[in-house]
């Protein structure tokens, strides 16, 4: 006699063992204690076996019917279904090994040691917030790329940018993936040309020299930012490293008796020492920040827990409350400002280079010349800091001078009764006489 639902559900332990046949090998097991599971009883090469179909009401009794017939359909093929049940277990395991947020983190932790901090930092929040929520727990060689695409796009929507970078990394993980034989084929080379096009366009900076010292007059003048921000933004200009070079230093990197910088290697983009001549102007700058936080570890200490030093983007918020926006100047564009001016003024570009902190194509070369050109480029450190301060004090002034007073009358203009000034009252048919 088969087995019900109702039976099924109704029937409790009674402190014994338990079997109710449903037929085919199919029987309902029931521990002394009321426990349930499926089980199938069957023959394989002769032999009797049995295998364990899982717990009841998780399995229903037409789930485990199902399985049953499952199961003859293997033994008729010559499988034994015990075999192929620990075989899918095994390779369940498997894939939950070789999932994309496992191979993402195994990826990153394994190279992540030859990126700056500030990269690492990024590609992770980048995958954490868009791609792992998304499949990360997907096998890796099970992902498509219409799969993939789809969640590339609903960044697309907000991000072009972020979306090329995401597949870019994608990329990447998933040829690390076919590398540590996990994976099969890169699926985000499959979308390149899928995603809307996105310019590389360059960072907004000010050049003209007259608009340059309004700038630095404008930040010298601003007092809503607090002393760290002010500070940071007072000092780019001088130094012109990269905003993270800068808001992660240490006091211990500088020598103020020599009046350098001293930036390590594993800060650096190029991964190799850097040495910033510090002329006057920001060895002042510094002094004064020492009063505030020359206790700490770094110069930009940060109120959060989140991050031992203030973000980036506190001097983006600050240079766009100042009145400057992202198509005028970036943070970036210091260092753009600093190399169009100093290559125009006929410094020399090796000089520049050195100082900027870029690639040496001789790479055994590059690992020894963060003191190249040293002398020379003190010297060219101070005279662009007196040059870019005489270029501050000029704006400061301009900003000072009063305007000469004009004289006004009213009167009735085009537009009905204004105040206007006495030359152009001069010749207007409307005014009064």
């Amino acid at each position: 006699m088969k087995l019900t639902d109702t039976f099924v559900k109704r029937k409790q332990g009674n402190g014994k063992v338990q079997k109710h046949s449903d037929g085919g090998g199919l029987f309902l097991y029931i521990t002394p204690e009321g426990k349930k599971s499926w089980r199938l009883a069957y023959r394989y090469l002769g032999k009797q076996k049995l295998l364990v179909v899982g717990p009841y009401p998780s399995i229903s009794l037409k789930d485990a019917r199902d399985r049953r017939a499952e199961a003859k359909r293997l033994l008729v093929d010559n499988v034994d279904p015990s075999s192929a049940k620990q075989a899918a277990k095994v390779a369940a395991a498997d894939a939950a090994k070789s999932s994309f947020e496992i191979v993402c983190r195994e990826w990153i932790e394994n190279y992540s040691n030859k990126w700056a901090p500030s990269t690492a930092a990024n590609a992770t929040w980048l995958m954490e917030k868009y791609i792992i929520p998304s499949i990360g727990k997907r096998p890796i060689k099970s992902i498509t790329a219409p799969e993939l695409l789809v969640v590339l796009r609903k960044v697309e929507s907000r991000a072009v940018e972020t979306a090329h970078r995401l597949r870019t990394l994608c990329g990447r993980v998933f040829r690390y993936a076919i590398a540590t034989g996990r994976g099969e084929r890169d699926v985000a080379a499959d979308l390149l040309g899928a995603l809307m096009p996105h310019k590389d366009g360059h960072f907004a900076t000010i050049t003209d020299p007259k608009a340059y010292g309004k700038l630095l007059y404008d930040i010298e003048v601003y007092n809503r930012s607090g002393i760290l921000v002010h500070s940071a933004l007072k000092l780019m200009p001088y130094v012109f490293v990269r905003s993270n070079e800068l808001l992660r230093a240490e006091w211990t990197e500088f020598d103020f008796d020599e009046a350098e910088w001293r930036i390590p290697a594993s800060r650096m983009k190029m991964r190799r020492m850097h040495i910033v001549p510090l002329a006057r102007q920001p060895m002042a700058i510094l002094r004064e920040l020492r009063e505030f936080s020359g206790d700490r570890q770094y110069l930009f200490p940060c109120k959060w827990k989140t991050s031992p030093f203030i973000h980036n983007r506190s001097l983006i918020f600050t240079l766009r409350a100042i009145g400057y926006d992202k198509t005028q100047m970036s943070i970036h564009g210091f260092r753009a400002a600093a190399a169009t001016m100093l290559n125009e003024q006929g410094y020399n570009r090796d000089w520049i280079e050195r100082q900027l902190a870029h690639a040496e194509r001789n790479s055994i070369r590059a690992a020894y010349n963060y003191a190249e050109y040293l002398p020379e480029r003190r010297k060219m450190m101070q005279k662009w800091a007196d040059y870019i301060s005489k270029l501050k004090k000029e704006a400061a002034s301009a900003a000072t001078e009063k305007p000469e007073p004009i004289a006004v009358i009213q009167g009735h203009g085009p537009f009905g009764w204004a105040t206007i000034p006495r030359k152009e009252a001069a010749s207007s048919p409307t005014a009064p006489v």
